[in-house]
């Protein structure tokens, strides 16, 4: 387990941080553009810092624990998970491009942003 800040204005902080991130990346589950894995690791990482409650609850959310768990032991994210992850990337990227009427460069920005996070899924070790 990782200590708790001595300072308590720090603390503060990083509690309040942690809920931001959080937040963020409960929100990243429904926007594809907003990641939500490194929103919750940033929760984590501040929650381990801030207040042991906020960090255990995070780690035994029943939604995401489980993932947050596996990711900050082993640096692994379940084969499923991550094609599913992709699977719904490429599915709302294309959506957005087909249903709002873009310039074509900003197009061109979702697929790269798209690709680059493809890459990120698929280079990230396949716990099984």
């Amino acid at each position: 387990m990782i200590n708790l800040h001595p300072s308590p204005i720090i603390r503060a902080f990083l509690l309040l941080l942690g809920i931001l991130a959080l937040v963020l990346g409960v929100i990243g589950i429904f926007i594809p553009l907003l990641p939500t894995t490194p929103f919750l690791l940033l929760a984590s990482y501040s929650f381990a810092r801030s207040n042991k409650k906020f960090n255990d609850w995070l780690l035994t959310n029943r939604f995401f624990g489980k993932h947050l768990q596996d990711y900050l032991k082993s640096k692994t994210v379940k084969r499923e998970i991550k094609w599913i992850s992709i699977g719904i990337l490429w599915f709302t990227i294309l959506i957005t491009i087909l249903v709002i009427n873009a310039p074509l460069f900003v197009e061109f920005m979702l697929i790269a942003v798209a690709i680059g996070v493809t890459i990120h899924l698929y280079t990230l070790n396949g716990a099984k």
